[in-house]
């Protein structure tokens, strides 16, 4: 059985001059200002105090007592924030793969990919991920080499396959018929669809993905044609709320975000075509919205160069800017957001470009961090134990030079990164 600190080797070797403060039992993190999420506010000079992998005390610089034990760490100049959150990411999918390119990549490369892939969402700052949508469980071997010490990354809540509709987005639609191929979670009726998210929890899911309409990213699908049928949607939601796991609909058309949000779905991924019916049934049932606004840019720009269909390429451009406008109806509307990027589709690492898309088209600096730390905390139940600065919570802490508050964008920019009271990037 390896040891904690053989566990350890890799982030050590990656920052040898942390190496102290790395294995330290006690850390005292000290800055300039902390983002509260909780209360919606900017504390000045506060001395965080985490023991092992938890936070035992949040408390000012002038009133705070360092323990003599502790390694200092001093931030001045920046502000702390919560580990970020991303819950819409595809670890094991890279931005340079899409369309006929994917299908050259094997299970065991997308694991290795998800393995690179996680190291840089980690030090992006993202101590916190929903994997939504992985071939072969990819991501519940990466969530478990993660937690048991052996590769770098951020905690990882995972769906394994994506459950689809024969022929639908989710579904493999690139070969022809004499392929005769399928992709893992494909499902038809109420009944299959019950058994496939049994196969799912089986084999290590914790969240159930299934695609209710047809994507962008998917040969021959319309992006707001409705794929499951309200009554197999109800079973779906049914049968993973039996089991305790969580939901998660890839819905960009109206009639599909409306049955999704009927049948008590947790959260809606994209929501590109909401009408005020849509968002009222959101408001009504408590669902959330994870909406991928950064992504438009990097599939128009670079989507082409990465493999993406022209099919592709043209609905984005039909629903880019509508998704958007969506996205300001939902804020002003007061729907529940949380922050999700689909990175995979653009490049890992780069999720917080996302932020500042946010707050240009309607949320404020401090409804964009919330959105990504304790509202999607909340969305996982596990607002306990994450999603804050906060005695008793996971040690998961960041730092930017200045104040977010004032230019989101310099979440782009990470300077430290704690995960579990353990410093990866200083």
């Amino acid at each position: 059985m390896k040891t904690q600190f053989t566990k350890l080797i890799p982030a050590l070797c990656a920052l040898p001059m942390l190496s102290g403060a790395a294995l330290a039992d006690t850390l005292a993190i000290k800055a300039d200002a902390m983002v509260d999420v909780l209360k919606g506010s900017l504390i000045s000079n506060p001395l965080v105090i985490v023991k092992d992998d938890k936070i035992i005390a949040v408390t000012s610089q002038s009133k705070g007592n360092i323990p003599a034990d502790a390694k200092v760490i001093d931030l001045t100049g920046q502000t702390i924030l919560p580990g970020l959150m991303d819950m819409h990411t595809h670890l094991t999918s890279d931005a340079d793969a899409h369309g006929y390119k994917g299908l050259a990549v094997s299970l065991p490369r997308a694991t290795l990919d998800g393995a690179n892939n996680a190291q840089k969402t980690l030090l992006a700052g993202f101590t916190t991920v929903r994997n939504v949508g992985a071939p072969g469980f990819t991501d519940v071997a990466l969530r478990d080499a993660i937690k048991d010490g052996d590769v770098i990354g951020p905690r990882m809540y995972v769906s394994g396959p994506p459950l689809s509709i024969t022929g639908g987005h989710c579904d493999s639609n690139l070969l022809p018929y004499e392929y005769h191929e399928k992709a893992q979670g494909v499902a038809d009726g109420p009944w299959e669809v019950r058994a496939k998210i049994r196969e799912n929890i089986k084999y290590g899911a914790d969240v159930i993905k299934f695609c209710a309409t047809g994507g962008v990213l998917s040969k021959g699908t319309k992006v707001g044609v409705q794929q499951y049928t309200q009554e197999e949607m109800d079973a779906l939601v049914a049968e993973a709320a039996r089991r305790g796991v969580t939901t998660a609909a890839h819905a960009h058309g109206t009639d599909g975000i409306k049955a999704a949000i009927k049948a008590g779905v947790t959260s809606i991924e994209h929501a590109s075509f909401l009408d005020d019916e849509a968002i009222k049934l959101a408001k009504k049932h408590g669902t959330y919205f994870s909406m991928d606004i950064y992504d438009t840019e990097y599939i128009l720009s670079e989507g082409e160069k990465a493999g993406f269909l022209e099919e592709s390429l043209a609905k984005e451009r039909m629903t880019g800017k509508t998704q958007r406008d969506s996205f300001t109806r939902a804020v002003k509307a007061g729907v529940k957001m949380v922050f999700g990027t689909d990175a995979g589709v653009y490049p890992h690492g780069d999720n917080a470009k996302q932020f500042s898309r946010m707050v240009k088209f309607g949320m404020t600096p401090m409804q964009a961090i919330q959105a990504s730390t304790i509202n999607a905390a909340t969305m996982l139940k596990h607002d306990k134990e994450l999603g804050s600065i906060s005695e008793g919570k996971q040690a998961d802490i960041i730092s930017v030079k200045g104040n977010p508050l004032d230019d989101i964008s310099i979440l782009e920019q990470v300077k430290a990164v704690i995960k579990d009271g353990q410093v990866y990037k200083m």
